[in-house]
């Protein structure tokens, strides 16, 4: 038997103040993002901002509906309104926050599974990595270089290929 490890390099800043100000733009952009989530049955409100390679920035929110938990997370919504909107053009980034209005909103979350195999989807499409900042609407903020890093072991297209 052979034993190996996986390790996330995460970047840990105090809190948004403590961002680049590119950084702090965009996630506060997500912030604003949260303002339109419909989520009236999980209370728990996610806004996403991402920025495309030719420098726009796109937002999007959570949208749930009265067969919950049937819904769409922020992060596709917005992934697929940048496609719809630049179609073929990367996206570098992407910023996550959130308000759990039953609770507090003080520290990092992270997307969910499948949200995560779309955004190593976008990757591959690309060719290129997509970097995470994540956060509450208070609290630390994590830096995380590419969206695979969250997904190790990932099912990917070339699963799908002739070998």
């Amino acid at each position: 038997m052979k034993q190996s490890s996986i390790h996330i390099p995460v970047e840990i800043f105090s809190d948004v103040h403590a961002l680049e100000a590119g950084d702090a733009r965009l996630f506060d952009a997500a912030r604003k993002a949260t303002g339109d989530a419909y989520a009236p049955y999980s209370k728990f409100r996610v806004g996403v901002a991402v920025r495309l390679e030719n420098g726009q920035i796109i937002t999007g929110s959570n949208q749930e509906n009265a067969s919950f938990p049937a819904g769409i997370c922020a992060e596709r919504v917005t992934l697929s309104a940048a496609s719809a909107v630049y179609p073929g053009v990367a996206i570098t980034e992407l910023a996550l926050t959130y308000i759990n209005e039953s609770d507090h909103s003080n520290h990092p979350i992270s997307p969910c599974g499948i949200c995560r195999q779309t955004l190593a989807e976008y990757e591959q499409r690309f060719g290129r990595s997509i970097r995470l900042i994540l956060g509450g609407f208070s609290g630390e903020i994590y830096i995380i270089k590419r969206a695979t890093d969250l997904l190790p072991f990932a099912f990917s297209s070339l699963e799908l290929k002739p070998h």
